[in-house]
């Protein structure tokens, strides 16, 4: 770094010396640092800082009420995963937690044990979830909340499609005096995250798809324990080895299995920590 550089970084350090909140002070140090280093290191051109500046825009613009693709544009780059491994209190035995994805959406219908989140007609083949919360101590949890949302056959969330209902493949459910829980709905598919954005358009131009491995999105918490962000992942998935957004964890890989009913069934339990 020569002199100059580096009096320029640390009358920029120096202007955050004395921030009213310190945590907001050390974030913004620590973002100049790394971003001057980044800098420093690729000998950025200014054209290339403006293409920057121009595809950060984008992103924005990009952004409204049903889509976030800043989030979009976190989980395509591994940070949003980093987040989620960096702050889950989860203890070992509990279950993993993985990207909560830019398309959650809260204040989705109570349903009963057993009841089917799907609203709308889908062509997909009819599968049921089953599984017991536990501590990790194996000690059932009743009253736990699942909350459970998917993509249609078509690869599209409710928020995303018109044609869709609101509350379709959408529910919360709470689990029975066993800790046990069951609920309806279709085999997930591979999907493409949203690609119309700049998000989309960045991963052809190095080389990566936008597909994500098969699955299902579940929030489960229950007073007195850590909530867990999780995902059931379909095993003949593809893309579970290249997941877009590096979602896929192995222990949240299920097997589908004949139900005997011309439809799948599969388990997925779930274990949660106590609160610290």
């Amino acid at each position: 770094m020569s002199g100059s550089e580096q009096k320029l970084q640390t009358e920029v350090l120096a202007t955050f010396d004395h921030s009213g909140d310190q945590r907001l002070g050390e974030v913004l140090q620590a973002v100049v640092r790394h971003v001057h280093e980044l800098v420093r290191e690729l000998q950025l051109s200014r054209d290339e800082w403006l293409g920057a500046i121009s595809f950060l825009t984008a992103v924005g613009q990009m952004c409204d009420e049903t889509r976030q693709e800043f989030v979009l544009l976190s989980d395509t780059l591994g940070v949003s995963s980093l987040v989620e491994m960096i702050n889950h209190l989860g203890a070992e035995g509990s279950t993993e937690n993985t990207v909560l994805g830019p398309f959650y959406l809260p204040g989705a219908p109570g349903r009963a044990n057993g009841e089917s989140i799907l609203v709308d007609d889908d062509p997909g083949l009819r599968l049921t979830v089953a599984g017991i919360v536990t501590a990790v101590d194996g000690t059932p949890v009743p009253g736990a909340m699942i909350d459970v949302w998917q993509t249609a056959s078509n690869g599209r969330y409710a928020v995303q499609d018109e044609a869709q209902s609101p509350e379709n493949l959408r529910g919360v459910f709470t689990t029975d005096g066993e800790g046990r829980f069951e609920f309806q709905t279709v085999r997930p598919v591979v999907y493409s995250i949203p690609d119309d954005g700049p998000v989309g358009q960045l991963l052809p131009a190095v080389g990566r798809h936008p597909m994500r491995a098969a699955h299902i999105h579940l929030i489960v918490s229950a007073p007195g324990y850590v909530p867990v962000t999780t995902h059931v992942f379909d095993a003949d998935s593809a893309y579970l080895a290249s997941d877009a957004v590096f979602g896929v964890r192995d222990s949240l890989i299920r097997s589908f299995e004949p139900d005997g009913a011309g439809g799948l069934r599969t388990t997925f339990d779930v274990v949660l920590t106590p609160s610290p």
